[in-house]
């Protein structure tokens, strides 16, 4: 048995290049196109983001195709009616701009997909939980930036659907009680492209400036 061990790669300054551009076209898409995504570029994604990081190497992301059409509707309807009650915490010009909104792709996406964090994981035997209990679910997170990013080097776009009830999504989709939801993502071909995030371009929300953080001192 070989035991040569791997070379690492070496990554030049245009794979460096390429990857900062990756980084600044990651959008978060809510306008798709209705064309089917074949499943086994969804596979592969899916496969890519299992390379995520993981606390312990507990590996507590659950990814859950979502394709009844019942189940879809009930999502739906679950974010028409947060985002009703969304609605009602704003006043004057922030209730207005907040209306005029696309906040989600659910009706176009042809993919759902549920990520969520598997409370009861056995695998990584608890180790960094016992003190950081959440990093369970930043793994998830991690996964899913993972799945964003190599979606995006595919040219699909990802949506994020955060406007929802967590625990009735669970109940809809009647997933393992242990089980919590980290995001409902909608995934395909983006209707069009863009740089800077959609809530910037409708004047939401500005980008921050670029601080730099100065070394603690005691």
């Amino acid at each position: 048995m070989s035991t040569a061990k791997p070379t690492p790669p070496r990554f030049d300054a245009s794979f460096k290049e390429g990857f900062a551009e990756l980084v600044r076209w990651r959008r978060d898409v809510r306008r798709f196109r209705r064309d089917p995504v074949a499943p086994e570029l969804i596979e592969h994604l899916l496969a890519l983001a299992a390379h995520a990081p993981s606390v312990g190497f507990c590996q507590p992301w659950r990814f859950v195709l979502v394709e009844s059409a019942v189940r879809r509707a009930a999502v739906i309807e679950n974010f028409r009616s947060a985002n009703q009650a969304a609605l009602a915490g704003y006043d004057g010009e922030r209730r207005a701009l907040y209306a005029g909104l696309k906040l989600e792709g659910l009706t176009q996406a042809p993919v759902h997909l549920a990520v969520c964090a598997d409370e009861g994981a056995a695998t990584g035997h608890r180790l960094g939980r016992a003190t950081m209990p959440e990093t369970l679910r930043y793994s998830v997170v991690a996964a899913i930036q993972t799945f964003w990013l190599a979606a995006r080097a595919e040219g699909l776009g990802v949506g994020w659907v955060s406007i929802l009830d967590p625990l009735a999504v669970c109940r809809q989709l009647e997933l393992p009680s242990d089980w919590t939801l980290i995001a409902y993502l909608c995934v395909g071909w983006p209707e069009e492209e863009h740089d800077d995030p959609e809530l910037e371009r409708h004047g939401w929300e500005a980008r921050l400036e670029q601080s730099v953080i100065e070394p603690l001192k005691r």
